[in-house]
C-alpha cells in the first residue's frame, strides 16, 4: 500500500468534491424561485432548453460555466455570466449553443457576458462550427453600461461576428425565447434563420415605454414587436413556434438538413482506452504543488492504449515531446516533467522549469507537428524558465523567443489542459490563454499566476517591510509574518483556478477524468475547418 499515492488521491478527491458542490450551485442561475417564475410563464430555463436541444446520449462539453464567479456582488452576482455555452451534437452534428439564463437579471448583459458570447463566437469562426443562440435577454445591464457597449471587444464586436461568420458559411440559427431588445434584436436577424415563441418572445429596438417616452405613441409589445408581428407583418422573422419545445423541434429539423462539412483531414483510428487506470491519475498528482512526480505517469493515462512515442527522450528532458493518440485521433504532445532529471553531462535540472534544452527541442517538435498536420496538446505544470548566471550566459532568452515563436505562429490546432502550476512565462511558451489554444481547461489542482504565490508574498512582504522602516517603523518577525500572511492570502486567492475561470482565463475546469472527452471533441471541432495558413515561424535567433 503506496500511503503517498492516497494521501494525494485523498487530496483530489476533495478538490474535485467542491469543483461539483459548486457546479451544483452554478447551475441553479439566479436561484429556485426565478427558475419557478419562468416556469409559471410556461418558458424552460437555459440550460433545460440546451439539454432538449442537444442529443440526449450523446458527449457535450460546457464553455464558461465559472464566468463570473466571485464578480459584481454589489449588483447582485452574475452565475455563468447570464449566459450558457455548451458544444454538443444536435441530430449527430457538432454544434455550439448559447442561450441567455433570464434567472439572472433578466439575461441582461454584465461585461463578463460579453466576454463570454465573443468566447462562443471565436470557438465557432475557429472551428467553422454552427452556432445557436437562444435569446431571452433584457439588454445590457444599465448600470455598467460603460464597461459593456464602446470598446473593440465589447457588445458591438457580437454584430460584427455575425456578420463575418456569415461571410464565412458559418451557420447560424437564433430563437426568440424572452426579450430580445435594442442593439440585442439585431442578433437574431443577422442569423441565417431567425424563430420567435408566439406570445413569450419579442424583438424591437425599443419597448413600448420607450416609444411613449420617444415619439408619443401608445402600444403594447406584443403588438410592437411580438411573434404575429414578425412572421406576417415585418417579415423579420422565419418561423413561428408555439412554445419552447416547438422553436427547438424547429432547430433540430434545420440543422438535421446541413449538407456535410469541408474536413481539415486530421488522422483519426478506433479509438482506445488507456492500458493504465485512469482514475489513479488522482495518486498520481501530488497534493503539494512544489512536489515532484513522473509526468509520463499521467500521460500513459490519458492516450490510447498507454502508447506514447517520445521525440528526443534523452536530450531537453524537462519538456516531455512526442506522439501519441486520444480518443483515436492523433496528437503530439508537449508536457512539463515535474520530476529532477540528470543530463548526459551529470547536471541536476530541477522538474517544471523550461531549460535551454528543452525550449530547443519542443521547438523543433512544434514545427514537426505543424509539418505533418498533427494537432497540438499542452500539458502545463509548469514554474517558468531557468534564471542565473549560468542560463542567462547560455542564451536561455533567445531559446525561449525560439519557443514562444513556434508556439505563436502554429497554424495547427492547439489544446492547453492545465493540471497543476502555470506560472509566468512558463504559461505563455506553454501555450496560455495568449497564444490561441481552440480550447484551454484546467484540472481542480491548477494554479495560475506571474510567479508562486509563497515567493510572490515573500518579495511583496519585503517591499512592504523595507517600505515602514524608511517611515522609521520598528519591524520585527511578529509584524513580517503578518504582513506576509496577508499578502499570501490575498496572492492565494488570485492564484486559484476559478478565479482564472470565472474571468475567462480558462474555458473550464474539468475532472481530469474528462480531459480525453476535452480533446476529442476539441480535435473535432477542429476538423471542420481546413488549415489555410502557411506555417512560418519567421526570425528567430539560433
Amino acid at each position: 500500500m503506496d500511503l503517498n499515492f492516497n494521501k494525494n488521491e485523498d487530496h483530489n478527491k476533495l478538490l474535485l468534491s467542491a469543483l461539483r458542490q459548486k457546479l451544483s450551485a452554478v447551475k441553479l442561475g439566479g436561484g429556485e424561485k426565478r427558475i419557478e417564475k419562468l416556469h409559471g410563464e410556461g418558458k424552460m430555463t437555459a440550460r433545460e432548453r440546451i439539454d432538449y436541444l442537444l442529443d440526449p446520449k450523446a458527449k457535450s462539453i460546457e464553455i464558461g460555466a465559472f464566468v463570473g464567479e466571485g464578480m459584481y456582488a454589489e449588483h447582485g452576482g452574475c452565475p455563468s455570466g447570464g449566459v450558457v455555452v455548451k458544444i454538443g451534437y444536435i441530430r449527430g452534428k457538432q454544434c455550439i449553443v448559447v442561450a441567455n439564463d433570464a434567472t439572472v437579471k433578466a439575461g441582461a448583459w454584465f461585461p463578463i457576458t460579453a466576454k463570454k458570447n465573443l468566447r462562443a463566437q471565436e470557438i465557432a469562426m475557429e472551428n467553422r462550427l454552427p452556432i445557436i443562440y437562444l435569446v431571452d435577454s433584457a439588454g445590457v445591464y444599465l448600470p455598467l453600461q460603460d464597461e459593456i457597449f464602446p470598446d473593440k471587444e465589447h457588445f458591438g464586436r457580437i454584430f460584427r461576428n455575425n456578420a463575418q461568420m456569415s461571410s464565412m458559411g458559418i451557420t447560424q440559427i437564433a430563437a426568440v425565447m424572452g426579450s430580445c431588445v435594442a442593439g440585442g434584436a439585431y442578433l437574431p436577424i443577422m442569423s441565417d434563420e431567425a424563430i420567435i415563441v408566439d406570445k413569450t418572445g419579442s424583438i424591437f429596438l425599443a419597448g413600448s415605454y420607450l416609444v411613449k417616452a420617444a415619439i408619443g405613441e401608445n402600444i403594447d409589445n406584443e403588438t410592437l414587436g411580438g411573434a404575429t408581428t414578425h412572421c406576417e407583418i415585418s417579415g423579420v422573422t422565419d418561423y413561428k413556434a408555439k412554445d419552447d419545445k416547438d422553436a427547438l423541434d424547429k432547430i433540430k429539423n434545420i440543422v438535421d438538413k446541413l449538407g456535410d462539412f469541408d474536413k481539415a483531414g486530421f488522422s483519426r483510428v478506433k479509438a482506445e482506452k488507456p492500458a493504465l487506470d485512469e482514475n489513479e491519475i488522482y495518486g498520481v498528482l501530488p497534493k503539494a504543488r512544489n512536489e515532484q512526480y513522473d509526468m509520463m505517469e499521467i500521460i500513459n493515462r490519458l492516450v490510447d492504449n498507454s502508447e506514447f512515442e517520445a521525440y528526443k527522450d534523452g536530450y531537453g528532458q524537462t519538456i516531455i515531446t512526442g506522439y501519441a493518440r486520444i480518443d483515436g485521433w492523433a496528437v503530439g504532445i508537449v508536457a512539463n516533467q515535474r520530476k529532477v532529471v540528470k543530463t548526459k553531462n551529470g547536471e541536476m535540472q530541477f522538474g517544471g522549469v523550461i531549460y535551454s534544452d528543452s525550449a530547443d527541442k519542443a521547438t523543433r517538435f512544434i514545427a514537426n507537428c505543424n509539418q505533418k498536420k498533427i494537432p497540438l496538446v499542452f500539458v502545463q505544470d509548469v514554474t517558468g524558465f531557468m534564471v542565473g548566471s549560468k542560463s542567462e550566459h547560455g542564451g536561455i532568452i533567445k531559446d525561449g523567443a525560439k519557443m514562444v515563436n513556434a508556439v505563436s505562429n502554429s497554424v495547427v490546432p492547439k489544446f492547453t489542459v492545465i493540471v497543476g502550476n502555470s506560472y509566468g512565462a512558463g504559461n505563455y511558451a506553454m501555450c496560455g490563454k495568449a497564444y490561441d489554444p481552440r480550447l484551454i481547461f484546467a484540472w481542480p489542482s491548477a494554479e495560475l499566476a506571474v510567479m508562486g504565490g509563497t515567493q510572490a508574498a515573500k518579495v511583496l512582504a519585503q517591499i512592504e517591510a523595507s517600505s515602514l522602516k524608511a517611515k522609521g517603523k520598528t519591524v520585527d518577525e511578529a509584524i513580517e509574518k503578518e504582513l506576509f500572511d496577508k499578502i499570501k492570502a490575498r496572492y492565494d486567492e488570485q492564484v486559484s483556478p476559478y478565479y482564472a475561470a470565472s474571468r475567462l482565463w480558462t474555458d473550464a475546469i474539468i475532472d481530469p477524468i474528462d480531459t480525453r472527452t476535452w480533446i476529442s471533441m476539441g480535435i473535432e471541432a477542429a476538423n471542420h475547418s481546413p488549415i489555410e495558413k502557411k506555417f512560418n515561424l519567421g526570425v528567430i535567433q539560433v
